[in-house]
């Protein structure tokens, strides 16, 4: 990447304060640029979830890495519960859906509260046997009594099944001349294998899953940098994990550079990744100690307040600028973490030379994340969201202290712990999102002339604006008069 007329800016920049110059270019397709990351992780586009308790579940690692990201599990949850997901989303399928299985004797109430656990927001009515028998959606189920049993409202006439291992392009086609937006798929026994539906199908096509070597969806998992570092890392590795997070808020500290030590003294075959930090002396310390990707942000997240408790924390993309510049030297690579509301913000992080960004609190609300769906008085759907040093996280993270520990530690939280994250209605999920993102992201390289993420970050011609040239950038949803 280079700066307009090489222009040094005096001041660090956030990403409102750059945008790009387009550059002749020879790609002829926005499709045919490859956005696979070179930094070993496996993703196949350069999206990272952040391992953030109200974003990251297994639903959210599942639908991700379908889609070629990866999903980072936090390090507060349970060694035991994360070996399980890792286990679960590594058993998942490359095409189909996980279903919503239900069993016609239960109640409209009871499908009530699993069908917004899935953007597809179908269940399948199976038998004893698991052959599908019939499907409900929320329409089956409105105006319905909530005792009433779904086998009296599912819908069974001429109940469409797919082969589990049909192509997708065959998938679709096949929805599309039924007019069904979703099927149930099933095995060669009839046995429910998953669920399908039109846009699935057409995603399969665009998309390429981030899987391992043995052809499994791929995941990541954090660690802390405080007590058993070492064990609890080998039990990640051990239930299969594929990347490794060391994770604090504070990554340049002695704890830090001692834990990545203790990682990489396992030989894990995975990539190690670090941090926060936002500067190169950072780098330098944590690629000493063993780090292969560093983690790039402190303070840029939407649940963060640390830059206002502080003062600490940098402009995001000079953060990610000098940072990749620094690992690059190491043959290493950094993600940035945090700061990211709109496709733009992906493209100049990864202009700035990150190979994967990762994407928090713009994810939480999505169908897919964690949190159950509510509604406020107007009827907008949303989720809770909270921040990973907020009370509300360290109360989750300390629950085995002793009362007075948890309550010194309260005293000292940073971030927000209530947040309403709402569903945007035209991309409720996060394939939704990721395909807008993806869109933009494909679009930025064919602008620069660049084929691939490492010629984007090469290629990239990027100027500094005002706050009206961003302004000027928005588009309108009105008249101006």
């Amino acid at each position: 990447m280079r700066f307009l007329n090489d222009l040094k800016p005096p001041y660090d920049l956030t990403y409102d304060d750059v945008f790009m110059v387009p550059s002749r270019s020879a790609v002829g397709s926005r499709q045919g640029v490859d956005l696979s990351s070179p930094d070993g992780t496996g993703t196949t586009i350069p999206l990272v979830v952040a391992n953030m308790t109200a974003i990251a579940g297994r639903r959210m690692a599942e639908t991700v890495a379908r889609r070629g990201g990866l999903v980072v599990i936090p390090q507060d949850i349970p060694i035991e519960v994360v070996t399980d997901v890792i286990s679960w989303v590594k058993s998942r399928h490359h095409v189909l859906d996980t279903p919503i299985v239900l069993d016609p004797h239960q109640t409209v109430a009871d499908a009530l509260s699993l069908l917004p656990k899935r953007a597809h927001n179908a269940g399948v009515v199976v038998d004893a046997d698991q052959r599908p028998i019939g499907v409900v959606t929320d329409e089956d189920l409105s105006g319905v009594d909530r005792f009433t049993q779904l086998s009296e409202v599912m819908s069974k006439d001429e109940l469409l099944l797919l082969d589990a291992d049909i192509d997708p392009r065959e998938a679709f086609n096949t929805l599309d001349h039924h007019n069904r937006r979703y099927a149930p798929a099933v095995d060669k026994d009839g046995r429910l294998a998953g669920i399908l539906t039109r846009k699935g199908a057409l995603r399969a096509t665009l998309y390429s899953p981030a899987v391992d070597a043995d052809g499994k969806l791929r995941i990541a998992a954090a660690v802390g940098i405080n007590g058993d570092v070492a064990g609890k890392a080998k039990q990640l590795l051990d239930a299969g994990v594929d990347t490794l997070v060391v994770d604090t808020a504070h990554g340049h500290q002695e704890s830090m550079i001692a834990a990545v030590k203790a990682v990489r003294g396992l030989d894990p075959h995975v990539p190690i990744v670090a941090g926060n930090i936002v500067a190169a002396e950072g780098v330098r310390d944590l690629i000493e100690a063993g780090a292969d990707i560093i983690k790039v942000g402190v303070g840029p997240g939407a649940m963060c307040t640390t830059r206002m408790m502080t003062g600490v924390g940098r402009p995001q993309f000079s953060a990610v600028l000098e940072c990749a510049a620094e690992a690059k030297k190491f043959g290493k690579h950094v993600w940035a973490d945090g700061g990211v509301r709109h496709p733009r913000d992906v493209a100049m992080a990864l202009a700035a030379g990150a190979s994967n960004v990762m994407i928090g609190s713009w994810f939480a609300g999505t169908y897919e994340s964690p949190g159950d769906l509510q509604q406020d008085a107007s009827g907008r759907l949303y989720k809770e969201s909270f921040g990973m040093a907020s009370k509300r996280a360290v109360r989750n993270r300390t629950s085995e202290e002793s009362a007075y520990d948890r309550a010194r530690k309260a005293i000292f939280e940073e971030g927000i712990s209530h947040s309403r994250m709402f569903l945007d209605p035209a991309r409720p999920g996060v394939e939704d999102l990721i395909d807008s993102i993806i869109a933009g992201v494909r679009s930025s390289c064919t602008y620069a002339g660049a084929g691939s993420l490492e010629e984007f970050a090469e290629k990239a011609i990027v100027g500094v604006q005002s706050a009206a040239g961003y302004a000027e950038g928005k588009p309108l949803h009105a008249s101006w008069s």
